[in-house]
């Protein structure tokens, strides 16, 4: 079994390559080669502002052979309309993906999950792209400037043909230095903004890539013809009133025994303790997106199998979104990640049998 960590991920694998992997394993799911559950988060108090989350997604496909669960285990505190999360320590973080084989049952690798996590979300959204927004999409409004925003841009940017980018985060420091990197890595006309309006003025693609826990997305600035997407936060009224269309990429398989306990939330969430009062002060996953009703729903299947198009003319305002199959995301990628890994020799060794026993469980 391999132990791989953030470093051998980086080595092996490309934003391309993630895009191809997500799309392949939403085909699985299409097909029913593939299934998954939607994320599932256990959520207790810690004190009157702490809350510890325990959260799971996981998935398979009978094409690839592979299963994996992603675990996270994170203490998470909201202040000022944002949501911070550690473990152990404020800047440290466990978030572990297992690899298993569907064919022997056995644990092929443990992985970290962090730059993993930051490419799938990225790829996700630039799949959402692809098929969402305009071919000649050329500036990119973005909100925030951290690893997320990062791993957009650069999956953006090989999906659609970005000239410029507009970015705003709160710290003036930070989206400076964002601004400065994109100018020198790629080239691009980057602009550090002083307002969240300024950054969608004018843009062809907004994303939003904070950890913000309220309306981050302003409708009243969106131009006729962009893209939305929004992994942080939410789009504002106005915006959900000017979406023509919503591109949901997916739905975690419904349960063969009980079809009716199939969810379209991004989450499912089980609280403890569920009236201690720490529960004011945590908003995040109580907003779970559904698309208005004048809004027209296409799913990512219906594109790819070329039943719909998303985006039916050039003024459409359009909005893509996961929808809840991050458990296809990880076993697609990890195993990628799993079979360079081997290739190059990367990772460290360590005895399956420790993982293994002999008195049935």
């Amino acid at each position: 079994m391999l132990v791989l960590d953030n470093q051998a991920t980086e080595a092996v694998l490309t934003v391309p390559d993630v895009v191809r992997a997500l799309e392949d394993s939403y085909r699985d799911l299409a097909t029913g080669q593939g299934i998954c559950r939607p994320r599932t988060d256990l959520r207790l108090p810690v004190d009157d502002r702490r809350v510890y989350q325990w959260g799971t997604m996981e998935g398979g496909s009978a094409r690839t052979g592979y299963v994996a669960i992603r675990m996270k285990s994170d203490i998470l505190t909201e202040s000022g309309g944002t949501q911070s999360k550690y473990c152990v320590e404020p800047g440290r973080y466990c978030g572990l993906v297992l690899l298993l084989s569907a064919h022997t049952g056995e644990p092929l690798a443990l992985l970290n999950d962090g730059l993993l996590q930051h490419l799938r979300v990225g790829a996700d959204s630039a799949i959402g792209v692809r098929h969402g927004s305009r071919p000649d999409a050329a500036v990119l409004g973005l909100l925030g400037s951290g690893g997320m925003a990062r791993s957009h841009l650069e999956a953006f940017r090989t999906v659609r043909p970005l000239e410029r980018v507009q970015v705003y985060s709160p710290t003036r420091a930070h989206r400076e230095a964002f601004a400065a990197e994109a100018r020198e890595r790629y080239g691009l006309d980057a602009v550090a903004m002083d307002t969240p309006e300024a950054a969608h003025r004018g843009a062809d693609l907004v994303a939003a890539c904070t950890d913000a826990v309220g309306e981050v997305v302003f409708g009243a600035h969106l131009d006729p013809g962009t893209h939305v997407t929004c992994i942080g936060g939410r789009p504002d009224a106005r915006a959900l009133e000017r979406f023509d269309v919503w591109l949901r990429l997916g739905d975690a398989t419904a349960p063969d025994a009980a079809p009716e306990a199939a969810t379209r939330d991004e989450y499912v969430i089980y609280r403890a303790a569920p009236e201690d009062p720490v529960w004011q002060r945590h908003r995040h996953g109580h907003h779970p997106r559904h698309p208005p009703e004048h809004v027209r729903t296409v799913s990512l299947e219906d594109v790819l199998t070329g039943r719909a198009a998303a985006r039916q003319d050039v003024d459409q305002v359009t909005f893509s979104e996961r929808g809840n199959i991050q458990g296809a995301q990880f076993h697609a990628v990890a195993g990628l990640v799993y079979e360079r890994a081997l290739e190059r020799g990367l990772g460290r060794e360590i005895p399956r049998d420790w993982l293994l026993q002999d008195i049935r469980d």
